[in-house]
């Protein structure tokens, strides 16, 4: 049976599928991202990573599923947790759960609920230290999140640290996962496990944040805003009158100062990549791909301030294919990689860069 003859709207028929196939169709369904940047990886890496996004991805599910109680999310999350560390009662947790998925659910994560007794037997197929990564990501996105869905987040976030420790929860955890699962698979990368574990967690940042500015008014359409009052309280602006139809300068120097935060934590990507071996060109290749274009988002939010809806701020699929070329000419060297970002996003920074990056929670042990 070819690719082709797999369907996500009939999950029946990925039975026939390999492992790689099967993750590889659910990753095109959930993640046209994930999907381009999973596969640079070596094929032993592959598995893993492809494995835990999926698992990401089912407690991004529960977390962001609108029929579902805050106890029920909680419930399931806590059952999900326990699913992941032992691969037990995996059929019956799909069973409840994939009833109660709501339309608002595309259509792809609720066959990835339906078919989730074999992304959780496929995770017990690999090695302990690496399930125990997987484990502990899952654990810590699925206590966490939780913990900020509770909130009340029209009037966003009260400070830059729970900014922190709300991309801790749903990135941090995932780049600390990455880490581990890249010195499991590398003695050679693991000779700089310590400080690729740290930066690790501010990789993760950057790029939520790139996400979080990115979809400010999408977000504020749903009634949630992940920005930080303390941020804005300095220019003068209140976060509860965001406002897409408004303009107002003081909201704008306030976001100026969290893309200079968020391309700090990208410098702190480039100094992990920079970290992994030059001949590890796939695993350079997955970070590096991930960085440029965090790095070109946070440039056209820069330069378009005023904007509305994130369609006016998502880079160009040339845009996308020039970050690719790039990593393939000069990904293997790190003073080219430094040249070219330093290039790319030296309109991002501020005065205060130096003194907000290494005032942030994530970072502050770097």
């Amino acid at each position: 049976m070819s690719n082709s003859q797999y369907s996500l709207e009939n999950p029946a028929s990925l039975s026939l599928a390999s492992d790689d196939e099967f993750q590889a169709l659910l990753l095109e369904g959930v993640s046209r991202t994930f999907a381009l940047t999973i596969p640079q990886l070596p094929d032993t890496l592959y598995s893993v990573v492809a494995n835990a996004y999926l698992l990401c991805r089912i407690v991004d599910t529960i977390e962001d599923e609108v029929s579902l109680s805050a106890t029920q999310k909680k419930y399931f999350c806590a059952e999900f947790i326990n699913i992941v560390k032992t691969g037990n009662d995996t059929e019956a947790f799909a069973e409840k759960l994939a009833p109660l998925l709501s339309e608002q659910t595309i259509p792809a994560e609720h066959t990835l609920i339906q078919v989730l007794p074999r992304v959780i037997a496929i995770t017990h197929k690999f090695a302990p230290e690496q399930i125990e990564a997987l484990a502990t990501c899952v654990e810590t996105m699925a206590e966490g999140m939780p913990i900020f869905q509770a909130q009340n987040l029209h009037d966003g976030l009260a400070t830059l640290a729970d900014m922190d420790r709300y991309c801790y929860y749903v990135a941090g955890c995932v780049g600390e996962m990455l880490a581990k699962l890249f010195c499991c698979y590398s003695p050679e990368i693991a000779q700089h496990k310590d400080e690729l574990l740290k930066l690790s967690v501010s990789f993760g940042q950057g790029l939520q944040m790139t996400n979080i500015l990115k979809d400010i008014w999408d977000d504020a359409q749903r009634g949630v805003c992940w920005l930080p009052q303390d941020i804005f309280t300095e220019t003068g602006f209140e976060l509860k009158n965001l406002n897409p139809e408004s303009s107002d300068e003081n909201f704008r120097i306030g976001l100026a100062h969290l893309i200079s935060i968020a391309h700090g934590h990208l410098h702190n990507a480039l100094k992990y990549t920079q970290l992994l071996p030059a001949h590890e060109t796939g695993i350079r290749n997955f970070c590096l791909w991930a960085l440029g274009m965090a790095v070109l988002t946070l440039k056209k939010i820069k330069q378009q301030s005023d904007f509305n809806h994130s369609n006016q701020v998502k880079i160009t699929r040339n845009s996308v294919k020039a970050t690719i070329l790039a990593t393939r000419l000069m990904g293997r060297s790190n003073t080219l990689l430094s040249l070219l970002f330093n290039l790319t996003s030296r309109e991002l920074k501020t005065p205060d860069w130096s003194y907000s990056i290494t005032s942030s929670k994530a970072t502050q042990d770097l």
